[in-house]
Protein backbone atom coordinates (compact mmCIF):
# COMPACT_ATOMS: atom_id res chain seq x y z
CA UNK A 1 0.00 0.00 0.00
CA UNK A 2 1.88 2.96 -1.18
CA UNK A 3 0.94 6.09 1.17
CA UNK A 4 -0.85 9.06 -1.03
CA UNK A 5 1.31 11.94 0.56
CA UNK A 6 0.20 15.28 1.29
CA UNK A 7 2.43 17.96 -0.29
CA UNK A 8 2.35 20.15 2.79
CA UNK A 9 4.96 22.68 3.10
CA UNK A 10 6.07 25.13 5.78
CA UNK A 11 6.58 28.22 3.32
CA UNK A 12 4.71 29.35 0.37
CA UNK A 13 6.76 29.27 -3.32
CA UNK A 14 8.15 26.21 -5.45
CA UNK A 15 10.89 25.03 -2.98
CA UNK A 16 10.80 21.10 -2.38
CA UNK A 17 9.17 20.29 1.06
CA UNK A 18 12.44 19.46 1.99
CA UNK A 19 14.52 22.23 1.58
CA UNK A 20 11.47 24.07 3.15
CA UNK A 21 11.17 21.74 6.30
CA UNK A 22 14.67 22.32 6.17
CA UNK A 23 14.83 26.16 6.46
CA UNK A 24 11.75 25.77 9.09
CA UNK A 25 13.86 24.04 11.29
CA UNK A 26 17.07 25.59 11.04
CA UNK A 27 15.03 28.91 11.95
CA UNK A 28 13.54 27.49 15.04
CA UNK A 29 16.28 25.90 16.49
CA UNK A 30 17.11 28.37 18.79
CA UNK A 31 13.90 28.18 20.68
CA UNK A 32 12.68 24.92 19.48
CA UNK A 33 13.38 23.30 23.02
CA UNK A 34 11.78 25.59 25.39
CA UNK A 35 8.52 25.85 22.90
CA UNK A 36 7.93 21.81 22.78
CA UNK A 37 7.95 21.97 26.44
CA UNK A 38 5.63 24.85 26.77
CA UNK A 39 3.11 23.83 24.07
CA UNK A 40 2.96 20.41 25.53
CA UNK A 41 3.12 21.43 28.96
CA UNK A 42 5.70 19.20 30.09
CA UNK A 43 3.99 16.16 28.58
CA UNK A 44 6.00 15.59 25.97
CA UNK A 45 8.99 14.30 28.18
CA UNK A 46 7.07 11.57 29.64
CA UNK A 47 6.26 10.48 25.93
CA UNK A 48 9.53 10.04 24.84
CA UNK A 49 10.21 8.02 28.24
CA UNK A 50 7.64 5.46 27.98
CA UNK A 51 9.35 5.34 24.07
CA UNK A 52 12.83 4.52 25.44
CA UNK A 53 11.27 2.42 27.88
CA UNK A 54 9.55 0.24 25.18
CA UNK A 55 12.65 0.07 23.54
CA UNK A 56 14.88 -0.40 26.82
CA UNK A 57 13.64 -4.29 27.24
CA UNK A 58 15.46 -5.15 23.79
CA UNK A 59 18.78 -4.04 25.20
CA UNK A 60 19.89 -2.69 21.22
CA UNK A 61 23.67 -2.06 21.15
CA UNK A 62 23.61 0.42 18.11
CA UNK A 63 21.24 2.79 17.70
CA UNK A 64 19.96 5.11 14.61
CA UNK A 65 17.94 8.26 16.01
CA UNK A 66 16.60 9.72 12.73
CA UNK A 67 14.94 13.36 12.59
CA UNK A 68 16.80 13.71 15.90
CA UNK A 69 16.30 17.40 16.07
CA UNK A 70 18.10 18.89 19.02
CA UNK A 71 19.48 15.22 20.35
CA UNK A 72 16.77 15.36 23.68
CA UNK A 73 15.54 11.49 22.65
CA UNK A 74 19.38 10.45 21.81
CA UNK A 75 20.26 11.78 25.29
CA UNK A 76 17.96 9.70 27.30
CA UNK A 77 18.31 6.38 25.43
CA UNK A 78 21.99 6.74 26.23
CA UNK A 79 21.08 7.21 29.65
CA UNK A 80 18.37 4.72 30.24
CA UNK A 81 19.67 1.65 27.84
CA UNK A 82 23.37 2.78 27.82
CA UNK A 83 24.11 1.25 23.86
CA UNK A 84 27.21 1.54 22.71
CA UNK A 85 27.06 3.72 19.71
CA UNK A 86 23.99 6.21 18.75
CA UNK A 87 23.70 8.29 15.26
CA UNK A 88 21.51 11.35 15.40
CA UNK A 89 20.52 12.12 12.01
CA UNK A 90 18.73 14.99 10.53
CA UNK A 91 18.39 17.50 7.32
CA UNK A 92 18.77 20.65 9.99
CA UNK A 93 22.24 21.74 10.83
CA UNK A 94 20.93 24.49 13.11
CA UNK A 95 18.93 21.81 15.46
CA UNK A 96 22.53 19.31 15.36
CA UNK A 97 24.78 21.95 16.29
CA UNK A 98 22.31 22.43 19.25
CA UNK A 99 22.60 18.83 20.00
CA UNK A 100 26.45 18.57 19.30
CA UNK A 101 26.25 20.70 22.37
CA UNK A 102 24.38 19.08 25.41
CA UNK A 103 26.22 15.86 24.09
CA UNK A 104 29.59 17.75 24.71
CA UNK A 105 28.08 18.95 28.00
CA UNK A 106 27.06 15.04 29.14
CA UNK A 107 30.67 14.10 27.97
CA UNK A 108 28.73 11.58 25.51
CA UNK A 109 30.81 12.44 22.20
CA UNK A 110 32.66 8.89 22.45
CA UNK A 111 28.67 7.58 22.68
CA UNK A 112 26.66 9.98 20.41
CA UNK A 113 27.24 11.38 16.81
CA UNK A 114 25.32 13.43 14.06
CA UNK A 115 25.19 13.43 11.18
CA UNK A 116 23.15 15.36 8.44
CA UNK A 117 21.25 12.71 6.02
CA UNK A 118 18.54 12.44 3.92
CA UNK A 119 16.00 10.03 5.56
CA UNK A 120 14.73 8.47 2.29
CA UNK A 121 18.53 7.84 0.69
CA UNK A 122 20.36 6.62 4.25
CA UNK A 123 24.13 6.27 3.60
CA UNK A 124 24.34 3.66 6.17
CA UNK A 125 25.36 -0.07 5.00
CA UNK A 126 22.56 -3.04 4.74
CA UNK A 127 21.67 -4.35 8.88
CA UNK A 128 24.40 -1.30 10.56
CA UNK A 129 22.21 -0.92 13.49
CA UNK A 130 19.49 -2.94 16.16
CA UNK A 131 17.25 -0.34 16.51
CA UNK A 132 15.78 3.25 14.50
CA UNK A 133 13.90 5.63 16.63
CA UNK A 134 11.80 8.64 15.01
CA UNK A 135 10.40 10.64 17.93
CA UNK A 136 8.13 13.46 16.25
CA UNK A 137 9.19 13.96 13.15
CA UNK A 138 8.49 11.40 10.79
CA UNK A 139 5.54 12.96 9.39
CA UNK A 140 8.10 16.10 8.04
CA UNK A 141 9.23 12.87 5.50
CA UNK A 142 8.57 14.30 2.30
CA UNK A 143 8.77 10.34 0.54
CA UNK A 144 7.63 8.21 3.74
CA UNK A 145 7.37 4.96 1.92
CA UNK A 146 10.89 5.46 0.78
CA UNK A 147 12.11 6.44 4.30
CA UNK A 148 10.92 3.61 5.82
CA UNK A 149 12.14 0.98 3.24
CA UNK A 150 15.45 2.41 3.84
CA UNK A 151 14.99 2.24 7.59
CA UNK A 152 14.12 -1.24 7.37
CA UNK A 153 16.88 -1.58 5.19
CA UNK A 154 20.08 -1.05 7.65
CA UNK A 155 17.93 -2.26 10.50
CA UNK A 156 19.57 -5.86 11.47
CA UNK A 157 17.43 -8.90 11.31
CA UNK A 158 14.84 -8.92 14.47
CA UNK A 159 15.87 -5.04 14.65
CA UNK A 160 13.28 -2.88 16.13
CA UNK A 161 11.74 0.33 15.05
CA UNK A 162 10.15 3.34 17.53
CA UNK A 163 8.01 5.36 16.09
CA UNK A 164 6.77 8.72 18.74
CA UNK A 165 4.25 10.83 16.87
CA UNK A 166 1.57 13.58 18.03
CA UNK A 167 -2.24 12.72 16.50
CA UNK A 168 -5.57 13.87 16.36
CA UNK A 169 -7.28 12.60 19.37
CA UNK A 170 -10.99 11.26 18.32
CA UNK A 171 -13.11 11.39 21.37
CA UNK A 172 -14.74 14.29 22.74
CA UNK A 173 -13.80 16.84 24.32
CA UNK A 174 -10.18 16.12 23.70
CA UNK A 175 -11.11 15.98 20.18
CA UNK A 176 -12.72 19.91 19.85
CA UNK A 177 -9.87 20.90 23.01
CA UNK A 178 -7.05 19.70 20.69
CA UNK A 179 -8.52 21.19 17.18
CA UNK A 180 -8.83 24.91 18.75
CA UNK A 181 -5.39 24.79 20.49
CA UNK A 182 -3.86 23.32 17.58
CA UNK A 183 -5.22 25.93 15.15
CA UNK A 184 -5.23 28.71 17.31
CA UNK A 185 -3.28 28.51 20.40
CA UNK A 186 0.15 26.74 18.90
CA UNK A 187 0.37 29.56 16.25
CA UNK A 188 -0.18 32.35 18.52
CA UNK A 189 2.64 31.35 20.84
CA UNK A 190 5.00 29.58 17.40
CA UNK A 191 4.68 33.10 16.59
CA UNK A 192 5.74 35.07 19.78
CA UNK A 193 8.40 32.72 21.12
CA UNK A 194 9.99 31.91 17.64
CA UNK A 195 8.96 34.36 15.63
CA UNK A 196 7.81 32.55 12.67
CA UNK A 197 4.54 31.70 12.63
CA UNK A 198 4.64 29.75 9.61
CA UNK A 199 6.22 26.89 11.09
CA UNK A 200 3.78 26.75 14.16
CA UNK A 201 0.65 26.72 11.29
CA UNK A 202 2.67 24.47 9.48
CA UNK A 203 3.34 21.97 11.98
CA UNK A 204 -0.66 21.38 13.12
CA UNK A 205 -1.89 20.71 9.68
CA UNK A 206 0.68 17.88 9.34
CA UNK A 207 -0.31 15.75 12.29
CA UNK A 208 -3.86 16.08 10.82
CA UNK A 209 -2.67 15.23 7.51
CA UNK A 210 -0.69 12.05 8.65
CA UNK A 211 -2.07 8.38 8.67
CA UNK A 212 -2.60 7.47 12.37
CA UNK A 213 -3.33 4.47 14.03
CA UNK A 214 -4.73 1.41 11.45
CA UNK A 215 -3.28 3.27 8.43
CA UNK A 216 -0.21 4.50 10.11
CA UNK A 217 0.36 0.01 11.10
CA UNK A 218 -0.87 -1.15 7.87
CA UNK A 219 2.15 1.54 5.89
CA UNK A 220 4.84 0.02 8.45
CA UNK A 221 3.67 -3.53 7.41
CA UNK A 222 3.19 -3.39 3.86
CA UNK A 223 7.35 -2.15 4.32
CA UNK A 224 7.98 -5.90 5.75
CA UNK A 225 8.13 -5.16 9.47
CA UNK A 226 6.29 -7.17 11.56
CA UNK A 227 4.80 -7.79 15.00
CA UNK A 228 3.73 -3.69 14.01
CA UNK A 229 1.76 -2.50 17.11
CA UNK A 230 0.58 1.06 18.18
CA UNK A 231 -0.53 2.72 21.34
CA UNK A 232 -2.29 5.88 21.88
CA UNK A 233 -1.06 8.26 24.59
CA UNK A 234 -3.01 10.69 26.75
CA UNK A 235 -6.08 10.58 25.11
CA UNK A 236 -5.05 10.20 21.89
CA UNK A 237 -2.33 13.39 21.19
CA UNK A 238 0.38 11.00 20.81
CA UNK A 239 0.71 7.64 19.55
CA UNK A 240 3.83 5.43 20.24
CA UNK A 241 4.29 2.81 17.21
CA UNK A 242 6.46 -0.42 17.13
CA UNK A 243 7.78 -2.79 14.63
CA UNK A 244 10.41 -5.32 14.33
CA UNK A 245 12.27 -6.40 11.27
Amino acid sequence: MKYAQENIKPYNGNGEKKEQVEQMFNNIAPTYDSLNHTLSLGIDKSWRRKAVNTLKSFQPEKILDIATGTGDFAILMEKKIHPKKIVGIDISEGMMQIARKKVVKEELTPIISFAKEDCAALSFSDCSFDAATVAFGIRNFEELDKALKEIYRILNKNGHLIILELSTPKSFPMKQLFSIYSKVVLPLIGKIISKDRSAYTYLPKTIQAFPQGEVMKEIIAQTGFKEVSFKRLTMGICTLYTATK
